[in-house]
């Protein structure tokens, strides 16, 4: 499966994950974003040896802080990472900046979320222009009812920016890389480079269809019409 298994964890956690490689090459695991000891940092030849074809490894470590990453292989990375060797990773809650303004935009003190949600990114390999690795019409619609608020995350797995537009909504930016802001903003586009993650809140009070692209026009639309990183919201 592309993206891999969502891994949510709690702080204090240990963990243990069992690779086995099935590739014609070496792999290995990097815990992008995920604060690990240095000989589980999952990055051949300096903290590890390759994980051979046909061979099992073992990470081992112990989660101490909250945090967004993502999981992927960092060797041949290049080749592994377009063609689908990557998953998500939550590890505790991001606080959620309850009973504040942001731009104008007030922020229940009881808010409750309907939804929390990944988005991952990507534009290459046989992936290519991509969110959670679906190209439009093939991706899921985010389906909410009218007054609910969300929670996403931006995960860039790919090689270029993204500026990432939803139509009618703000998105109130709380998070990025899993570090909570003391000055949460509100954004029209946001624009994730490579490696980032950006988490934002959205209050979805309007009904209708609402479009939700990359904002590089020609990774969203063609001659054929819409393709590639385009997602909608559908407020009912």
């Amino acid at each position: 499966m592309v993206p891999g298994p969502r891994i949510d964890l709690e702080v204090g956690d240990t963990v243990e994950v069992l690779i086995t490689n099935e590739l014609p090459v070496g792999t290995d695991i990097h815990w992008h974003g995920i604060d690990v000891p240095n000989g589980q940092d999952g990055v051949s030849p300096i903290t590890q040896d390759l994980v051979a074809s046909g061979e099992t490894y073992a990470y081992r470590f112990t989660v101490n802080e909250t945090a967004i990453g993502m999981y992927h292989a960092h060797a041949h990375a290049h080749v592994a990472v377009p063609n689908g060797l990557f998953g998500t990773l939550y590890v505790g809650d991001v606080s959620i900046p309850a009973g504040q303004t942001i731009s104008g935009i007030d922020v229940p003190a009881d808010i409750e979320l309907a939804q929390d949600i990944p988005m991952v990114l990507n534009d290459a390999g046989v992936i290519g222009l991509t969110l959670n690795a679906k190209s439009f019409p093939a991706t899921e619609p985010i389906v909410v009812d009218e007054g609910d608020w969300i929670r996403v995350t931006y995960f860039n797995e790919g090689l270029q920016a993204h500026p990432m537009h939803l139509h009618a909504f703000e998105q109130l930016v709380i998070a990025k890389d899993g570090e909570p802001l003391d000055a949460p903003y509100a954004a029209d586009t946001i624009l994730i480079a490579p490696g980032e993650r950006y988490t934002v809140l959205i209050h979805a009070d309007t009904a209708g269809t609402w479009v939700w692209h990359c904002h590089i026009l020609n990774h969203a639309e063609s001659a054929d019409g819409m393709f590639g990183m385009v997602t909608a919201l559908i407020v009912q």
